[in-house]
């Protein structure tokens, strides 16, 4: 007997085919093939290929919340947001594809806002201010969903022959990028080690104005 074809079943489909193949790979008549349906039946559960990709998005957010709450436990803010962030990490260098694709929606799963409220309440219940939680969340930017925003990519392909072709009048980060031998995991400034070193010096300043009795913190 033919097992349902259901929205979730379309979008887990779809998440396997992009983990395989990339996500350009993600197309109707692909998952139609996938799911071994006709690929205008799928239109019943996702209106089109915008729509498929917000049910992408909503998934990987979910596996997120999903990582998050396992990795959740006793603790200080700080020991808490760091285990969430990491957890959420995991997620994202399971689908590496996951940052472009949250970049690119025009709209924001509403599980990234659930998740950002969790943030606000550990932070707060813990007795940092509303104001610090929220100078911390444009601090974090996408780290809570394990992940960073390049300011710029050395080249197309991650290497360092661009700046190279440069050297000359951008010294300084040509210096630094034939300086940075590292995994990039999720891209060119985005390794795990500049990730936790990130993080880590976020935590420190945020507990510093924690602290502080500066009444303009």
């Amino acid at each position: 007997m033919r097992k349902a074809l259901t929205r979730d079943r379309v979008l887990l489909a779809a998440v396997g085919i992009a983990d395989r193949d990339g996500l350009p790979a993600v197309t109707m008549r692909r998952l139609g093939a996938e799911l071994g349906v006709e690929a205008m039946s799928l239109y019943h559960h996702l209106r089109g290929k915008d729509a498929l990709l917000d049910g992408v998005a909503e998934t990987l957010i979910g596996e997120v919340l999903t990582a998050v709450a396992a990795a959740d436990g006793p603790g200080g803010w700080r020991v808490r947001l760091r285990a969430w962030f990491l957890a959420a990490r995991e997620v994202m260098l399971r689908h590496r594809w996951g940052p472009g694709l949250l970049n690119s929606r025009a709209t924001v799963p509403f599980g990234v806002l659930r998740h950002y409220d969790a943030i606000i309440g550990v932070m707060v219940g813990d007795g940092l201010s509303y104001r610090i939680a929220h100078r911390a969340l444009h601090a974090f930017g996408s780290m809570p969903l394990g992940f960073v925003q390049e300011a710029f990519s050395p080249s197309g392909d991650g290497g360092d022959g661009g700046m190279s072709a440069v050297a000359d009048r951008l010294p300084h980060l040509a210096a630094m990028v034939a300086s940075e031998a590292h995994e990039a995991e999720l891209g060119w400034c985005d390794s795990q080690v500049e990730f936790e070193f990130t993080l880590d010096l976020l935590l420190d300043g945020l507990d510093r104005a924690r602290r502080s009795e500066d009444p303009l913190v």
